[in-house]
């Protein structure tokens, strides 16, 4: 009796010594050189299922193509080129044991499907680091490469689990391992669930991938998960789209603002209006050169710092123009027309000759680099700086217009110049100042486009004509109608682009302001005044 008891115990451990020696990590990777992919994909979940970290370097070898096993007897080493040799490193205590020629060794092959795998196994062994860091990034891994063999794990880590960021992702890991693994019918219920709480285009990538293997009776589910999720990002590309449209509309702004006072006070086509933010741009990039070489500690200030130097480079420039050339040619519109546009191509010989035709470096400050996402939308820190910082301009301005004596004399001038002036209004300075400002508004708006487009002497040529168009379809000297008017071509150029295109979305765009300029030649919000000139 006693001996069939032994024979019975000894046939049992003849039986169970290979499980038992594959739970050894040694062994399983050993095990990897001799087999084949679908062999490989089952012993990377039992190495994942060991939870032994010392096995990680060994498998990011084998993702890399770096793992060998020598023929003489199937050990399995990482390497590393030696000279004509490799060196061989043992794949768990990461020390090298020597050298190895290269016809002495197998190389462990790797397709795509193994990679993934791979990429499930790491996410699986770091499940239960010490570092909330690690736990976090493997909880997303389990979550990009979703398997059955790592359910297990991830449950015995979300049991312990005790951050509740953490363990939030830990769930919607389990959920994809859950859709992946043969479990309850209730339970791929509820995975679908939590997946689709996920939302997104990677949710539906993960119910696609499962939606060819799973039950009938879930079908419903999924499909009423993948159209919720649909409907969703509809919603939220919408919101996008006007995300976009509000964004290009704040740079519209800020590049037609000052055209909106020059145009309305002094009736000048002012084609070199353009320029004037090309060279805004070119004085933040020459701040952002003097505080590189001297003072790097005061980067994260430099546009603060450009603001007033653009402002002050531009008026200038601009109040330079209007004395020299625009005040002679007041009641000519073609003249002025040609005569400005003749400005510009001087002014942008000039900065290609000062600093050369290519694309000038401007710099992000720190806290206008990066994004964040609000609900289903992804919000750049610089579009969302330019579009305070523009509203910040056209509120100023707009108080310049209403409160000051300055401002006062400006609407005089605009409503009826002869009246303003027999009323001891100095309508030429009022004019050389109104165009002096609205040249230093294009400046700043310079050093707010030097933050989203190149900075070359065409920068100004991509704005002028949009900035026309602004203009004249909010209505020509109105801050109101400047600001309708931008907010409007901006939302609707980026709903055109998506089905027309950029070009084609332009030139619908231009052709429904000359439809629209047909019923309201003086555009959305005309000002009203008495036009005494002859």
């Amino acid at each position: 009796m006693i001996h069939r008891i032994l024979t019975l115990l000894f046939i049992l451990l003849a039986f169970a010594a290979p499980s038992m020696a594959q739970s050894d990590p040694r062994e399983l990777l050993n095990a990897l050189g001799k087999a084949n992919f679908k062999q490989a994909e089952e012993l990377l979940g039992q190495i994942a299922a060991t939870a032994d970290p010392r096995v990680a370097p060994a498998l990011e070898a084998f993702a890399e193509g770096d793992l060998y096993a020598r023929k003489s007897d199937g050990a399995v080493f990482i390497t590393k080129a030696a000279g004509r040799n490799l060196s061989v490193i043992d794949p768990l205590s990461g020390e090298v044991v020597g050298e190895e020629a290269k016809g002495a060794l197998t190389k462990v092959k790797v397709n795509n499907t193994l990679r993934r795998a791979i990429r499930s196994a790491l996410g699986g062994l770091t499940l239960l680091s010490p570092d909330r860091t690690v736990r976090l990034t493997a909880a997303q891994s389990v979550l990009q490469s979703p398997s059955a063999e790592n359910l297990d794990l991830v449950e015995a880590a979300l049991a312990k689990e005790t951050d509740k960021e953490v363990k939030a992702r830990m769930e919607e890991a389990r959920a994809v391992s859950v859709l992946a693994s043969d479990r309850s019918a209730d339970e791929k219920r509820a995975a679908i669930e939590t997946v689709a709480s996920l939302g997104g285009r990677e949710a539906i990538g993960i119910l696609m991938s499962v939606s060819a293997t799973i039950d009938e009776s879930l079908k419903p589910d999924l499909d009423a998960a993948i159209e919720g999720i649909e409907s969703s990002l509809l919603f939220w590309d919408m919101g996008q789209n006007v995300w976009y449209g509000v964004s290009l509309g704040s740079v519209l702004l800020l590049a037609a603002i000052g055209l909106a006072i020059t145009f309305g006070v002094m009736g000048i086509i002012n084609m070199a209006h353009g320029e004037m933010v090309m060279i805004g741009a070119y004085s933040t990039f020459m701040v952002q050169q003097v505080i590189r070489t001297n003072y790097p500690g005061l980067f994260d200030w430099s546009l603060a710092i450009a603001l007033p130097v653009a402002f002050l480079v531009t008026a200038a420039v601009g109040l330079v123009i209007e004395r020299g050339v625009i005040r002679f040619l007041y009641g000519r519109p073609l003249e002025t027309l040609l005569a400005t546009w003749g400005i510009s191509l001087i002014l942008q010989q000039t900065i290609r000759s000062i600093f050369g035709p290519t694309n000038q470096e401007v710099g992000n400050p720190s806290w206008m680099s990066g994004s964040f996402a609000l609900g289903g939308l992804t919000i750049t820190w610089n579009r969302m700086w330019i579009v305070l910082f523009s509203l910040t301009i056209f509120f100023a301005l707009l108080a310049l217009m209403k409160k000051s004596s300055f401002g006062l004399q400006m609407r005089a001038v605009t409503q009826n110049r002869r009246m303003a002036s027999s009323m001891g209004i100095r309508t030429p300075w009022v004019d050389a100042f109104t165009f002096a400002l609205g040249s230093g508004i294009a400046g700043i708006a310079g050093v707010a486009l030097s933050q989203i487009d190149n900075v070359s002497p065409n920068l100004g040529q991509s704005y002028i004509i949009d900035s026309f168009m602004v203009v004249v379809f909010g209505g020509v000297g109105n801050l109101w109608g400047t600001f309708v008017g931008a907010l409007s071509l901006g939302i609707l150029n980026k709903f055109l682009e998506p089905s027309v295109g950029a070009v084609l979305g332009k030139i619908l765009v231009l052709v429904l302001i000359i439809l629209f300029i047909q019923k309201r030649p003086r555009g959305l919000f005309a000002l009203k005044g008495r036009a005494v000139e002859a």
